[in-house]
């Protein structure tokens, strides 16, 4: 093989690898769960609310998520700490 076609193959095979590596990342639940567990353990029931702020948390809207983790019963202090924990 000719050493300028080497290299495109090479970014190539790059491209695949660090594709492969995105695909076998964590699901982003876990985020999720840890946001909800906190807040769980804070003494707020999980309701659709609250699963919606932190998913909302996880895409990095942190003080909407505070804000819609407070409106469902959540602490100040619970409702951030859970948002902190959302996109980790």
């Amino acid at each position: 093989m000719r050493p300028s076609a080497r290299i495109p193959s090479l970014l190539a095979a790059l491209a695949l690898a660090l594709g492969g590596a995105v695909i076998a990342a964590p699901a982003a639940h876990a985020d999720l769960e840890a946001c909800q567990n906190h807040v769980q353990g804070q003494g707020t029931e999980v309701t659709d609310e609250v699963r919606m702020a932190c998913y909302v948390g996880l895409v990095g809207d942190q003080s909407a998520c505070a804000e819609a983790l407070t409106k469902a019963g959540a602490t100040n202090t619970a409702a951030t700490e859970a948002c902190r924990l959302a996109p980790q």
